[in-house]
């Protein structure tokens, strides 16, 4: 079998032969001009391999130079010639949205849309905070490119299910119950805060009809605790005694209707939780850890290639 022919970048000739190695790259030399030359390195492949150690494999710039031989340097700048190839493209279609944004730190984010019948990240994009008007963009980038949605399933936050007001939009309950949390605390210490703690638990194990009856009652129940003021010295009038508890009781008599959505659309089979997206997040976080002090540019792109969640 005849071995590949070799042409001479000089005067472009064939007529070529192997003149030993350097640095572990073939030489050449052309019979018609007598230059000397050296084989191309494959490059593309090693950084592509070198990304996936890097991005997947949870390798670091240190144990990556040790792993070649060379400076943490010459690991940089290859990681930094890597291109992250685009998302495999998905034909538009119906599907259910869950949307979603995690952070690092208190001013860097990723808003995400992900499909729950694909399991894929559709759009994603970074965020200095977590805007309704981001959710709007993501929409509209998806709606340009064909894609529509049947239903959408949200995190709760204030005019986020005004985004998707023409479709189905569930509440998660795991962040509605991170909510009532937040302002009553896993051990309310008055009887009243005890009793929305334990009623807002049964979420996920209720109906509308029952909850919406339950909370009725409560009110009924705590309506002179609730109303309770106090007065403080400097201020015109007085203030809620129990503001945590009103806060608690008023997130769950906003959210109430999108809480059963999905209850609403059993033919639909709408999750009741972000818990597709917020995995996520956990997983990219997890490998994002392992690369500490990243710029900015250099961890979005390091998210990226994480979130579109292929082989690639």
């Amino acid at each position: 079998m005849s071995r590949k022919q070799v042409r001479c970048p000089h005067c472009m000739s064939l007529r070529t032969k192997k003149k030993g190695k350097q640095d572990g790259v073939q030489r050449y030399q052309c019979n018609e001009c007598r230059k000397k030359f050296r084989a191309k390195r494959n490059t593309k492949k090693r950084e592509a391999v070198l990304w996936k150690e890097y991005s997947s494999g949870k390798q670091t710039l240190k144990e990556l130079s040790e792993s070649y031989g060379k400076s943490h340097v010459w690991v940089r700048k290859l990681l930094e010639r890597t291109n992250v190839p685009l998302p495999r493209e998905l034909a538009p279609q119906a599907t259910i949205i869950v949307a979603d944004t995690t952070f690092w730190g208190r001013s860097y984010g990723v808003c995400v849309f992900r499909s729950w019948d694909l399991k894929q990240n559709l759009w994603w994009g970074e965020v200095a905070s977590e805007r309704v008007a981001h959710y709007h963009y993501g929409c509209k980038i998806l709606e340009d490119k064909g894609w529509t949605f049947s239903a959408a399933v949200i995190d709760g936050r204030r005019g986020l299910a005004n985004v998707f007001k023409d479709i189905p939009v569930q509440v998660c309950h795991f962040h509605q119950l991170h909510t009532v949390t937040k302002y009553l605390t896993k051990r309310p210490r008055t009887e009243a805060g005890k009793e929305l703690r334990v009623l807002a638990l049964t979420l996920t194990k209720t109906n509308e009809t029952t909850f919406s009856k339950a909370l009725v009652d409560y009110e009924n129940k705590w309506k002179s605790f609730l109303e309770e003021k106090t007065i403080i010295l400097g201020l015109n009038r007085p203030q809620y005694t129990h503001k945590k508890v009103r806060s608690a009781l008023r997130s769950l008599k906003t959210n109430l209707y999108n809480l059963f959505t999905y209850q609403r659309y059993p033919s639909l089979n709408i999750p009741n939780t972000t818990n597709t997206i917020d995995g996520y997040f956990a997983s990219v976080k997890k490998k994002i850890a392992a690369h500490h002090g990243l710029r900015r540019d250099r961890r979005y792109k390091l998210i990226s290639q994480l979130l579109k969640g292929d082989g690639d």
